[in-house]
Formats: structure tokens, C-alpha cells, sequence
């Protein structure tokens, strides 16, 4: 067998091809859940075909999305939305829009229930828990919106 026939078989998932499939996956899909992560996936891709990206990162994209065997299974996409994210997070510090802000909420919470519980127990308990976590998610969503914005400034954000 010759390498070119080598080559054949083996079928390289390149951004155009992961995006056509996508659509077509959207297109025949009824259940709201899936067109969700198909349409995450489109966006994902097409803003990354639209950036400057190196070849060598393009490749080592195209690389990662052979990796997930999105052709053959369909039932994890929801999986590989996920490790592709991850992957475009740690290799090249690529984050999805509202990365930082969902993030800064959730931490904003989580500490202002404990500042709520350790400082605000002046007021009834209910009450300083609740205004620990308004002040917590207020925080946080201050500071992810100003790391989103950073993000998107230095073409960061997918």
C-alpha cells in the first residue's frame, strides 16, 4: 500500500471540515441540548479560523480535534466541547466569551458566603450570608468583566 493511499484513509478533521460537520449535526438535530454544544462548537471555530493564528498552532488544533474522534461518536460531544475548550485554554490561553466572568461570579459566592458568615454575623445570620454573597458576586463580576475585557483586547477570546 502507498503512502498516498496511507494518507487517504486517514482523514485529517481540519477547521473547515469540523465546522461543516457541526452545521450539518445542528441541522439535523431536534433536542435543544445538542444544538446548544453544536452551536458552541461553531462559534469556537469560526472565531478561530478568523484569527491570526500561526499554521503550526492551526495544525496542533486540527491535531486535537482528530484526538476527539468527532466523526465517529456523537454521544460525547458534550465531553469534547469540554476537553477542547480545556485545550484551547491551556495551549494557547484561548478563553470562551464570559470565561472570567463566570468564574469571578462563582469564586465571588463561594467567598462571600464565608465573609458573610465571619464578618456580616452582626446581622441575623440569613441576612449577612445573603449580603456576603450579593457583595461576593458583585466583586466577581466586576473583575471577570475587566479580565474578559483584557482577554478580548489581547485577542485572547474565542
Amino acid at each position: 500500500m502507498s503512502l498516498a493511499t496511507n494518507q487517504e484513509k486517514i482523514k485529517i478533521m481540519t477547521l473547515q471540515n469540523a465546522l461543516d460537520h457541526f452545521k450539518n449535526l445542528e441541522s439535523k438535530t431536534t433536542k435543544k441540548s445538542e444544538i446548544k454544544i453544536y452551536r458552541k462548537f461553531i462559534q469556537i471555530l469560526t472565531s478561530l479560523e478568523n484569527s491570526d493564528l500561526l499554521d503550526a498552532e492551526i495544525q496542533s488544533i486540527e491535531q486535537q480535534l482528530d484526538v476527539l474522534h468527532l466523526n465517529a461518536n456523537t454521544t460525547n460531544n458534550k465531553k469534547a466541547l469540554k476537553q477542547f475548550q480545556k485545550y484551547l485554554k491551556d495551549t494557547f490561553s484561548l478563553t470562551p466569551k464570559g470565561y472570567y466572568t463566570n468564574l469571578g461570579i462563582g469564586l465571588g459566592s463561594s467567598f462571600g458566603i464565608v465573609f458573610g458568615i465571619v464578618v456580616l454575623s452582626n446581622f441575623e445570620r440569613t441576612l449577612g450570608i445573603s449580603f456576603g454573597i450579593a457583595l461576593g458576586m458583585l466583586i466577581g463580576l466586576v473583575i471577570g468583566r475587566n479580565l474578559d475585557s483584557q482577554a478580548k483586547d489581547a485577542g485572547k477570546m474565542i
